[in-house]
């Protein structure tokens, strides 16, 4: 199977055009941003909750809590990864007990992710709560995991995928959806 060009489904616009509108769902939903905290699932979430905290600063004038957290070691599938797993690490400088914790990630697709976050958040402490912000919810979820922020809804054939681009990591913003073709 090799992958090939499909379309361009966000440019940077559309991009921060969810970015924006997410970041006011989040403190209508939260009725402010007391107790507010954003974590970013390495490695596209943290960019993208980076951003989501500068929005939310500017539209409430308050200081939002980050931190950054890895998955490797929670993953399912760990050891059907390569002997030495590159760890991006895991930096979350407050206490997560009571917050009401964001969770954000680039892509939602089998909620795998997702249920390795949360047991790592869970490891830490209990917060009030977790919500999760997405850029793209493409669909054929295996867990039973709804994101409560979502940039866009990608509906997508399991052979199809998503390729999310960010500036501080790829050098452009734009979100691609990329098909499988079979090669012999």
């Amino acid at each position: 199977m090799v992958l090939i060009p499909g379309h361009e489904l966000m440019d940077e616009a559309a991009m921060s055009r969810a970015l924006i509108r997410i970041s006011h769902e989040i403190v209508e939903h939260n009725d402010g941003l007391e107790n507010v905290a954003i974590i970013g699932i390495q490695k596209r979430g943290v960019p993208l909750a980076m951003r989501l905290r500068k929005l939310l600063e500017e539209i409430e004038g308050v200081k939002v809590p980050m931190g950054i957290l890895d998955i490797t070691f929670y993953r399912d599938d760990l050891s059907m990864l390569s002997a030495h797993p590159v760890v991006n690490g895991t930096d979350i400088p407050f206490d997560v007990n009571d917050k009401k914790i964001i969770l954000v990630d680039d892509v939602l697709f089998t909620g795998r992710t997702t249920r390795a976050a949360i047991e790592n958040i869970f490891d830490m402490g209990r917060p009030a709560n977790i919500q999760l912000a997405i850029l793209i919810d493409r669909g054929h979820r295996q867990l039973p995991f709804r994101a409560d922020y979502v940039g866009k809804n990608v509906p997508t054939a399991i052979t199809e995928h998503i390729d999310v681009e960010v500036k501080e990591v790829d050098g452009q913003d734009r979100v691609i959806l990329l098909k499988e073709e079979d090669k012999d």
